[in-house]
């Protein structure tokens, strides 16, 4: 299997003559839709099938960010704004069965919507803990200041993606709540000591059961005080392989973000020396994706294995 690593972007809702000639050419190892992409179902299911039909490849990753609330990809089609993960935690904490239920009854919803139009990734749940001074950022993107809600939800979660055959992405890894700072517009640097982070932040990350996990632009100053996650081979080996025990493909968040500082040559390449199999560029700028694609190495025998069982999964 002869892919990029890196997931790529596209600027409009049809796929234009040279998105076509790149993907199908150059082979990034997915897309990822947002919702200037989005106009209505049936043109959704032609853009995702334009996709696959470039690479000739039916099960073709194709990721989306419905995360409900605020980060809704879909709102074209669907309103999912009254309904955050911090919703579902509320409800939760009132009544455990009630929210099992409704978060159990919303997840169909949307999971059978992305199973129609041809989408198989969705960047799910976010495990970021929420706390007293966590940036808006997060804010209600996060199910709850409480791991005992956070652990019920995402475990829920999993499931229900896994049943749909629809792949999760884990984020931010290993943890976004202690963050004061949009990482969108510059780097976060968290001075807590590694105890307390393992027992908060990292904690909501460990063993889980999901297939891909994406990582927080965050230096934690106290574990490697100048790379930030998704440049540090400390943090990547040290604490998200060995320690949180993540076994699945690891995710840049996007590289045109202001937390990483250099050209985005250099933050892609960066991110998959320091140990990410995948970066993700989300700008959707075809010259810019032509450069990275022309630059950027072939997925390792980790990533192509790793992919072709989630291939075997969507079977």
């Amino acid at each position: 299997m002869n892919r990029k690593s890196i997931i790529i972007s596209i600027k409009s809702d049809i796929l234009s003559n040279d998105e076509k000639n790149l993907i199908k050419l150059k082979k990034p190892w997915g897309v990822i839709l947002f919702k200037r992409n989005i106009k209505n179902i049936n043109q959704l299911k032609n853009l995702t099938s334009s996709i696959r039909n470039a690479m000739n490849d039916p099960y073709y990753p194709i990721l989306i960010d419905e995360e409900g609330g605020r980060v809704s990809r879909l709102s074209n089609i669907i309103n999912t704004s009254n309904f955050s993960q911090n919703v579902f935690g509320k409800i939760f904490e009132k009544n455990r069965l009630s929210a099992a239920d409704s978060y159990a009854e919303y997840l169909h919803f949307v999971c059978g919507i992305l199973k129609e139009v041809g989408i198989n990734i969705n960047t799910i749940p976010v495990l970021d803990i929420l706390k007293r001074n966590t940036h808006s950022i997060i804010g209600n993107r996060s199910y709850s200041s409480n791991i005992n809600t956070i652990n019920f939800l995402k475990k829920k979660c999993f499931s229900i993606l896994n049943k749909f055959k629809i792949g999760s992405v884990s984020k931010h890894i290993p943890g976004h709540g202690c963050s004061k700072v949009d990482t969108h517009k510059k780097i976060s640097v968290i001075n807590s000591d590694a105890n307390t982070l393992f027992k908060e932040d990292f904690r909501a990350f460990k063993n889980i059961n999901s297939k891909f996990a994406m990582t927080a632009h965050i230096i934690y100053k106290n574990i490697d005080p100048i790379n930030s996650a998704t440049h540090s081979k400390i943090l990547i080996k040290n604490i998200i392989r060995k320690k949180l025990g993540f076994s699945g493909i690891l995710i840049s968040d996007d590289i045109c973000m202001k937390a990483l500082d250099k050209n985005l040559i250099t933050n892609a390449e960066r991110a998959i020396q320091s140990g990410c199999n995948l970066v993700l560029y989300c700008k959707g700028n075809i010259k810019e994706s032509s450069l990275l694609l022309s630059k950027i190495q072939d997925i390792d025998n980790f990533t192509k294995k790793k992919t072709s069982e989630f291939y075997s999964f969507l079977r």
